[in-house]
C-alpha cells in the first residue's frame, strides 16, 4: 500500500472535484463524502506506478461507484416520506468554486438530474460540467464512445431545454429573495402573490419528520396562503430568517435558536419565483 507524500498530494489536489462530482450524482453530503474517502481507500491500495494520469483515474473510479451508489438507493427513495430533496450545502462559496460551476450546484439543477438514469447523469455530467472527454466516459460506463455521445446528447436534452428559464444573474435571484423577506415579515399577502409565477410549485422535504406536506403545492394563491400560515403558526422570539449561500446561490435559512431549522432555495425567470425548494427534514440540516 503506497501512502507516500507524493500519493497523498495527487489526491488532495482532486479532492473537492471529486466530492462536487459525487454530491451532483448523490445529492447528500455523507454519500459523496462516503464515495470520495472510499475512492482515497481504493487509491492507496493500487500500484500507482500503472497510474498515468492520477484525476483520470480518481474521477472515473469516483464516477462508477456513484453510479453503483445511485442504483442502490433507488429504491430507498422510491420509499422516501413525501417528496425528496437533495440536502443542502449551506456555506459562503460551494466546495468547488475554483471550477467556476456554482451554477451546476442549484437545487433546481439537482432535481433536473434526478430525471436521468445513473448513467445518464453520470455521463453528462462528465462531459458537459466536468468536461471530460468521451474516450473516459465510456470506460467509466461501459460503452462505446458513439453511444456515449448518443447517451450524452438524450440526457442534455432532457436538462438544457428546461434549464435555460433558470439562466437568470444571480443579483436577480438576490433581489427577488430580498422582496420574498420583506414581503412574508409585513404579512403583505399581496406583494408575496405577485413575486410568484401563476403556476409556481413549493416543495418541501420533511422526510416524515416534521409538518412539510406531502405532494407539492401548486399556484401562486396555494403557495401565499401557506407561506403566511406557516408564518403564523410557527414564528416566535427565537425564530429568525438569514440570507445565505445555498448550493452556491442566494437562499435563505430558517433558524431557531443556533439551529438551522430549514432552508428555502428557488428558481426564477428572473422576475417572479417559478419553484421554491424548501428542506426541513432534520437529518439534512447538520
Amino acid at each position: 500500500m503506497n501512502v507516500d507524500g507524493v500519493s497523498l498530494t495527487a489526491f488532495e489536489a482532486v479532492r473537492g472535484r471529486l466530492f462536487g462530482l459525487a454530491y451532483r450524482m448523490l445529492g447528500t453530503r455523507a454519500d459523496a463524502e462516503d464515495l470520495v474517502q472510499e475512492a482515497y481507500v481504493r487509491w492507496h491500495e493500487i500500484n500507482q506506478d500503472t497510474i498515468e494520469n492520477p484525476e483520470a483515474w480518481l474521477v472515473a473510479t469516483t464516477s462508477r461507484m456513484a453510479i453503483d451508489r445511485l442504483r442502490r438507493l433507488k429504491t430507498e427513495r422510491e420509499a422516501y416520506v413525501g417528496q425528496w430533496l437533495p440536502e443542502p450545502i449551506v456555506t459562503h462559496e460551494p466546495p468547488d468554486r475554483h471550477l467556476d460551476l456554482a451554477d451546476d450546484l442549484s437545487v433546481a439543477f439537482l432535481m433536473l438530474l434526478e430525471r436521468l438514469a445513473p448513467d445518464e447523469r453520470a455521463a453528462f455530467l462528465l462531459h458537459d460540467v466536468f468536461d471530460i472527454g468521451y474516450p473516459e466516459i465510456a470506460s467509466v460506463i461501459d460503452r462505446s464512445e458513439a453511444a456515449c455521445r448518443q447517451v450524452v446528447h438524450r440526457a442534455r436534452e432532457r436538462v438544457r431545454g428546461e434549464r435555460k428559464r433558470f439562466d437568470v444573474t444571480e443579483s436577480a435571484k438576490a433581489a427577488l429573495i430580498h422582496r420574498f423577506t420583506a414581503a412574508l415579515e409585513a404579512r403583505d399577502e399581496q406583494a408575496l402573490l405577485g413575486l410568484f409565477a401563476p403556476e409556481a410549485v413549493w416543495t418541501a422535504d420533511g422526510g416524515g419528520k416534521t409538518g412539510a406536506g406531502l405532494y407539492p403545492i401548486v399556484g401562486a394563491d396555494r403557495i401565499t396562503r401557506l407561506v403566511i400560515g406557516i408564518w403564523d403558526r410557527f414564528w416566535g422570539a427565537d425564530r429568525s430568517l438569514e440570507v445565505a449561500t445555498i448550493n452556491g446561490e442566494t437562499g435563505l435559512i430558517l433558524r431557531r435558536g443556533d439551529q438551522i431549522a430549514g432552508t428555502l432555495s428557488i428558481a426564477t425567470d428572473g422576475e417572479r419565483i417559478l419553484a421554491v425548494y424548501a428542506v426541513v427534514n432534520p437529518d439534512k440540516l447538520h
